[in-house]
């Protein structure tokens, strides 16, 4: 009976898209973290009767037609870029973006990930890196000894040089930013890669108004962007979902039990 294939096909939608909950209430504590959804579609109908097709050699059009759905099939999981909450911290390295953008990491094979998690620490080199060890691109070096770290809202990082009574522009953080940053590949470690689907990135420094880049916020890190109350509510939602299409499975085995049973 079609009806089972059918119901099946909305079960493991509804399995999936726990998945992709549960990910993102585990996430919730995440810094920078950004909540994904489920979507899906549904699949190919078969027409056994094709609405505008003829029904007289007078040109009679049948003005509805009979479509026997297949199913639904999930289509992607996009990841939602919305502004998460900005929690204050102690970290003198902590920076938020608040706006469009994203920091450049530098990966150790070279390649350029992009992350929106600024909770950054100092190497044994003194270098600014990601609390994975990599480099923040393009690289910034604290002297040893080096005080009163501040980063402003443009970006530029200065600091108290030993012996000097007025800070030091030490480097530049910057930004960059996609036309599609959902098209982003999420790689772990908080970090993204570029794809053909996010576009090139365009870099530049924060704040600046013709690339549209935010601004940094030093002593601040953006928090997960998910909502708690709404991942519950879909959990329950699809929670539900799921047991509907178990139970026209179950329906759909009754009546091919009843079927069966006529046939003795």
């Amino acid at each position: 009976m079609r009806a089972l294939y059918t119901a099946a096909t909305g079960m493991a939608a509804q399995e999936l898209r726990v998945q992709v909950i549960s990910n993102n209430i585990a996430n919730m504590q995440t810094t920078g973290f950004k909540r994904q959804r489920a979507e899906f579609q549904d699949l190919m109908y078969e027409n056994l009767r094709r609405v505008g097709s003829n029904t007289s050699a007078q040109g009679n059009k049948l003005p509805i037609g009979l479509d026997i759905g297949a199913g639904v099939k999930t289509v992607g999981t996009p990841r939602i870029m919305t502004q998460g909450n900005l929690l204050p911290t102690d970290g003198q390295l902590d920076v938020a973006i608040r706006g469009d953008g994203f920091f450049r990491i530098l990966l150790p094979d070279n390649r350029t990930a992009y992350t929106r998690a600024g909770s950054f620490q100092m190497d044994d080199q003194g270098r600014l890196v990601t609390p994975e060890g990599y480099l923040v691109d393009p690289a910034i070096t604290f002297p040893q000894n080096a005080s009163n770290i501040t980063i402003n809202q443009q970006g530029e990082v200065s600091a108290l040089l030993p012996g000097q009574t007025n800070s030091t522009v030490l480097g530049q953080i910057q930004l960059a930013r996609f036309v599609n940053p959902a098209g982003l590949e999420a790689i772990g470690d908080n970090l993204y890669l570029e794809t053909a689907s996010s576009g090139a990135p365009q870099a530049g420094n924060p704040g600046d108004q013709t690339t549209g880049l935010g601004t940094l916020l030093q002593n601040q890190l953006e928090q997960a962007n998910v909502n708690a109350v709404t991942e519950m509510s879909d959990l329950i939602t699809a929670q539900r979902a799921y047991a509907m299409n178990a139970k026209v499975v179950t329906a759909a085995d009754d009546m091919l039990q009843q079927t069966a049973n006529m046939m003795r």
